[in-house]
């Protein structure tokens, strides 16, 4: 049997909201049907296109979908209104279950939920686990004393950072500083506002979902354990790293116990009924990279930061330990005690996304993606073979097994290659990857072992020492062979671009099909400060390198064995304008794969990208870059895409975020009647939409055939939902899409 990370179940129902203003314990139930006639895409009739069960969403660009000739396009694209809404098709509504700053156990809702887990544990009721990724420094500090009830020393500690650009080392500061203090208060606040949450819910008579209460809702939040003896555990290789003693750096004094989990990002739902939860972008509060024996740089590596937009670093005060963070947190949702385990057979790297093969008889798969530019995909085999693959005792196949880099050939073949310590070196070479202005960047290890950290290798003769110097993975790093295994883990990103696996485009989705076929969302290939892409794998729709606008690669391991060391892959789907022989969006993120196989894709364009006017598409006699072309797909959005029949490989929108947010989530009920949704960051660029604020901007599109046109786009300044009313603040919230008939969705 194959298991989705996600297991998708189906579509649409309904839901109830409640959403708190001012303190956790004030609610109030909302329902919103969005405004879709005005939205509708102009030509598309669903009832022509097989298995398609809704009208798509008209988004700011012309598609090939639309059906219409070039004046027509240029007629009925030339103005755009954006709405600070999720506009759904018609048909179709929402409910908000919960919200920013809402009770949940003892705690309250955090804040950007991400993935999104519901377990059923009888018809039409269950556990809903949420993910809370980071916080949005400027709309954060803007809207919390409006939305918690409570002011934070944010002008105080500002005033202090001043000088030093906003960075305080506050764990170097005295304890009796009551600068430290005010630094501990709003860094415990947002820690609390990130991690994860577990509600229970029920679909009550009239239809909608509400929340019921039980003694399983709890939070597990950054600072769990710090102050309540909830502590996190964890298995593996790493947990000896935690343990030894005379470490070469940062020693917390805790051992294998651990404080929380932060930067919570995808996650995975297991066959057997718990969740993975996925720590992402951890170096915004942690130091990344490790000493030679695994142990943790200093603290005061990755200072406090607070400015206008920015609060970061908000582990430096409390001195967390570095190589405790990255990981995968697997938690029961049914066991009221359980704060989660840090399973490091996992690997520790930027994680997004976790998908399960599991076929009795065999080892478990599992696949997960290391987001960021020049990122890697990994899959872990377990030692163990799954029997029963409802059982909860699935667990123990996370503890012990080896993590495998993915290896991508040109020709369309692949194979796996171990993070053992007997792993030859063979690092990947700057000229393999794009880079900023043309030169590729690597980073590995620093050869200078005592030192720790990393380097950013930028000529092939740095490559030919580092080869000489080492020669197995076993050679960068100190210890026994379980201390050398474990350290391996905990640097995982370098050590796989040590072995020479493959640079990819930030892979931030892996969804297992029926089938066995892996199913991966490449978001982006343009290189940054932690690399690039591999150059000849990751290419645009011309041949294009870099390319900005993402794809969804196809991957099938060789006799569709979950423990194959050789697989064949091929790009499905390229994101882009049509014009150019893109599907029209940009940039994709999660993806859920429906039970005829069929893939459904959200987007994740940064927040500063959505709506950034382009006037024109030359600027001073040269042509804009791809990134600051991303403003022509207006806000983020959802997305349908068949995999077989005549419209394969089409995509057909569904969906279109409010403003500054992005759509997460995407979980379905097993009746086929609600889809849970997570909308992420709602006035992050703009703040608290100010008396419905709205500016006009101008954009050089494109028809479908290539021809030039200027279109009128008016745009919300910041962001109101889910409220929705003028000057209330914005908060992240869980919904509820179904259908106002009550149909199925497909």
């Amino acid at each position: 049997m194959t298991i989705k990370r996600r297991e998708f179940l189906y579509f649409l129902g309904a839901s109830a909201g409640t959403i708190a203003l001012g303190e956790p314990s004030k609610k109030v139930s909302l329902s919103f049907t969005t405004p879709t006639l005005a939205q509708t895409s102009p030509k598309t009739n669903s009832l022509q296109i097989e298995g398609l069960s809704f009208q798509p969403v008209k988004v700011p660009m012309p598609l090939d979908i639309d059906g219409m000739a070039e004046a027509e396009q240029i007629s009925a694209y030339s103005t755009y209104e954006v709405v600070d809404d999720l506009v759904l098709p018609e048909g179709f509504t929402y409910d908000v279950i919960a919200a920013w700053g809402d009770r949940v156990g003892d705690s309250r809702f955090g804040y950007n939920n991400d993935y999104l887990s519901f377990i059923e544990t009888s018809p039409n009721e269950g556990f809903l686990t949420v993910n809370f990724e980071y916080i949005s420094g400027k709309t954060w500090m803007q809207t919390y004393p409006m939305v918690i009830g409570k002011s934070l020393p944010f002008d105080e500690v500002k005033a202090a950072a001043k000088d030093t650009q906003g960075e305080i080392d506050a764990f170097a500061l005295p304890e009796n500083d009551p600068l430290k203090a005010k630094i501990l208060e709003i860094s415990k606040e947002g820690l609390i506002d990130q991690g994860i949450g577990l509600i229970s819910i029920r679909r009550n008579a009239d239809g909608r979902w509400e929340r019921t209460f039980s003694k399983s809702d709890r939070r597990i939040t950054g600072i769990s354990g710090l102050e309540d003896g909830r502590y996190l555990k964890a298995t593996g290789p790493a947990v000896a790293i935690f343990n030894k003693s005379n470490k070469k750096g940062y020693d917390d004094k805790l051992g294998d116990k651990i404080i929380g989990t932060f930067q919570n990002c995808a996650g995975g739902t297991t066959p057997w009924g718990t969740v993975l939860s996925a720590e992402e972008n951890f170096q915004d509060q942690v130091p990344e990279p490790v000493m030679a024996d695994g142990s943790s740089l200093d603290p005061s590596e990755t200072p406090f930061l607070i400015t206008d937009e920015d609060l970061d670093g908000r582990a430096n005060v409390l001195g967390l330990a570095g190589n405790k963070y990255g990981w995968m947190v697997e938690i029961d949702p049914a066991n009221p005690d359980d704060y989660g385990t840090k399973h490091t057979w996992l690997g520790r790297y930027r994680h997004e996304a976790v998908a399960f093969r599991a076929v009795p008889g065999k080892p478990l798969a599992v696949y997960s993606g290391c987001d960021r530019r020049g990122g890697h995909l990994y899959k872990f085999i377990s030692k163990e073979t799954i029997n029963d693959i409802k059982d909860k005792a699935n667990s123990r196949l996370l503890e012990e097994g080896m993590l495998y880099g993915a290896k991508f050939n040109p020709d369309g073949t692949g194979r796996w290659i171990p993070l053992s310590p007997d792993t030859p070196i063979n690092p990947v070479l700057p000229s393999q990857v794009a880079g900023e202005d043309g030169k590729g960047m690597v980073p590995l290890p620093n050869p200078d072992r005592l030192a720790g950290g990393i380097i950013k290798a930028i000529s092939e003769s740095e490559i030919a020492i580092f080869k000489e110097r080492f020669k197995t993975l076993g050679d960068l790093y100190e210890g026994d062979p379980t201390e050398k295994q474990g350290a391996i883990l905990i640097d995982a990103h370098y050590a796989a671009n040590a072995a020479g696996i493959t640079c990819t485009a930030r892979p931030e989705d892996t969804e297992v099909a029926q089938d066995g076929t892996l199913f991966i969302a490449f978001t982006s290939g343009s290189p940054g400060s932690d690399g690039g892409s591999d150059k000849q794998i990751f290419k645009g729709s011309k041949g294009e390198t870099p390319y900005e606008f993402g794809w969804i690669m196809r991957l099938q391991e060789d006799d569709s064995n979950p423990d194959s060391m050789t697989f064949r892959w091929e790009l499905f789907a390229t994101g882009g304008e049509p014009a150019e022989g893109g599907l029209g969006f940009s940039n994709p993120d999660n993806l859920e794969i429906d039970p005829d196989g069929n893939l459904w894709m959200v987007t994740d364009m940064s927040t500063s990208s959505q709506n950034k006017a382009v006037a024109s598409r030359v600027v001073n006699g040269n042509p804009v870059s791809q990134i600051d072309l991303v403003g022509l797909f207006g806000n983020n959005s959802a997305w349908f895409i068949p995999t077989s029949g005549a419209n394969a490989g089409t995509a057909y929108p569904f969906a279109i975020s409010p403003m500054d947010t992005e759509i997460c989530g995407l979980r379905f009920t097993e009746d086929r009647q609600t889809l849970f949704l997570a909308i992420q960051h709602p006035g992050e660029a703009g703040g608290i939409r100010q008396d419905l604020k709205t500016e006009i901007r101008q954009f050089d599109m494109r028809t479908t055939t290539g021809r030039e046109f200027m279109q009128e786009r008016k745009i919300p300044i910041g962001s109101n939902w889910p409220d929705k009313a003028a000057n209330h603040p914005p908060r992240p919230a869980v919904v509820a899409v179904r259908r106002l008939n009550d149909r199925n969705w497909l």
